[in-house]
């Protein structure tokens, strides 16, 4: 039976919380009081929190936790006794999850337990748009084995897909460190006013970011980021938005009763880069080009590196799997990707790129490979790669670390084609025969015999003698 809440709790509880959060950023208070007295009035509609209930259910309690069992349990409703000011549950018993004592006693496992309602909290926000607004740690016990239980569905929230997607972009923006781009985001949802200055605010987003090296990876910090320029600009959050901050934050502060060190924002991206790789739609392609290609057609090379080496690192973990591993089907299986959407994506990618609006992205690549190609044929730092590591570029530490992470690069990409060859080899002649790629291998190699004619017969010649040698001492 769901306890009833007065209206005077209901009242101190939710707008004296809630315009705390919305007087510091002086978003239009107005839209936060309707917003917050309709839920209010939800509250205290108990068929309708049993129908949310109920639609929770059948989106999020259906066998996630593998093997038939479910991970996110919500309790039945007992429609036979539930009225408008009535709610019957089911009675789940569990452990607050403030209760540390209690779940170090029960043996559970709180990494487990924080994928879950991490991946459960992303499903609702990114994929399906329905949410529980307000999953605090009183709304929310761990069961005995493990599962997460989710009580209290008055307060919900259904966030539509241009939300949606505008989350990501600004996840995605907010990483990439750029500034006009979360402030056309903020522009695009209705963040801010028609008419203002957009590179004011984006000079604004790059004060409040400062040189980048204390970027924040948790919610509370990205908000104090943006605190001050929500307050110089007189943002307005529009109702679904503000509902989902109260969800975001009330998901680290619950996350950080079972790990004080828990991040949303890191600990989010795994999926968000999944959603990316997984959604073929032209707007997903467009953020997952803004995470790899900068505004100026450069390659990222660092974030695609971690991406690769990521795909590679799942390669390795399922190789070593046994039949029969309780790992098999673990939780944080939602971190993994689905190699036939990367193969996808990246022919996506492929076709950018050779294509009109891709021509400055050649450009740079061209340019990259002819500085690789050059680190090679150095005659400091080529034959270093067959001495030990802690000898290696001792002349040219730059080309050196370049050679290393071209050899990881490669080695990392070879163990992911490893997942699925042959979609990837299927994906890379179709690319490959189109005239498009042809005429840039083309210019590639045009490129490379322009700029090394005059220096490969001395380096190779150079090379070989060093590479003898090195073969020499190997021998003694």
């Amino acid at each position: 039976m769901a306890p009833l809440l007065t209206l005077d709790a209901l009242l101190f509880n939710m707008i004296g919380g809630q315009l705390k959060r919305f007087a510091k950023a002086r978003k239009d208070l107005l839209v936060a009081v309707n917003e917050i007295v309709r839920h209010m009035f939800d509250e205290i509609d108990y068929v309708l929190e049993g129908k949310n209930a109920e639609r929770f259910a059948i989106l999020y309690s259906q066998g996630s936790g593998g093997e038939g069992r479910t991970s996110i349990k919500v309790p039945k409703v007992y429609w036979t006794y539930t009225r408008k000011s009535i709610l019957a549950l089911e009675w789940i018993d569990g452990i607050k999850l403030t209760d540390a004592e209690r779940i170090s006693k029960a043996n559970l496992n709180r990494k487990k337990m924080i994928d879950e309602g991490l991946y459960c909290s992303l499903r609702q926000l990114l994929e399906d748009g329905f949410f529980h607004a307000d999953p605090h740690p009183g709304n929310l016990v761990a069961t005995e084995d493990g599962s997460l239980a989710y009580f209290d569905f008055g307060m919900m929230g259904d966030i539509p897909r241009h939300y949606r997607v505008g989350l990501i972009q600004m996840l995605v923006h907010y990483v990439n460190r750029d500034p006009l781009g979360l402030a056309n985001d903020f522009h695009s949802l209705g963040f801010v006013p028609e008419g203002t200055d957009l590179h004011a605010v984006a000079t604004a987003l790059s004060v409040a970011f400062g040189d980048g090296r204390r970027q924040s990876n948790d919610f509370q910090g990205v908000m104090n980021h943006l605190y001050d320029v929500m307050y110089d600009f007189n943002f307005s959050l529009p109702p679904d938005y503000a509902l989902v901050i109260r969800a975001l934050g009330s998901l680290e502060g619950t996350a950080k009763a079972l790990d004080p060190d828990f991040k949303v924002i890191e600990s989010a991206y795994p999926f968000v880069i999944g959603r990316l790789l997984a959604d073929p739609s032209p707007d997903m392609r467009k953020i997952l080009r803004e995470l790899l290609i900068r505004d100026d057609g450069s390659i990222r090379w660092n974030r695609l590196e971690r991406l690769i080496a990521a795909i590679s690192q799942q390669s390795s973990e399922e190789s070593s799997k046994k039949p029969g591993d309780e790992n098999t089907a673990s939780s944080s299986d939602w971190r993994s990707f689905d190699m036939h959407s990367v193969v996808s994506a990246t022919e996506d990618l492929f076709h950018f790129i050779l294509s009109r609006k891709g021509w400055r992205v050649r450009v740079f690549l061209i340019q990259d490979i002819v500085k690789a190609s050059d680190a090679f044929l150095q005659e400091t730092t080529f034959p270093g790669i067959f001495e030990e590591e802690g000898n290696t570029g001792e002349l040219n530490p730059e080309r050196s670390r370049m050679i290393r992470r071209l050899i990881n690069g490669v080695q990392s990409f070879r163990q992911a084609i490893s997942l699925a060859p042959n979609a990837w080899t299927a994906m890379l002649i179709r690319v490959a025969l189109k005239p498009e790629s042809q005429r840039f291998i083309l210019d590639v190699f045009l490129a490379l015999v322009n700029y090394s004619h005059d220096k490969v017969p001395e380096t190779c010649w150079i090379c070989m003698s060093k590479y003898l040698n090195y073969l020499d001492r190997q021998w003694r």
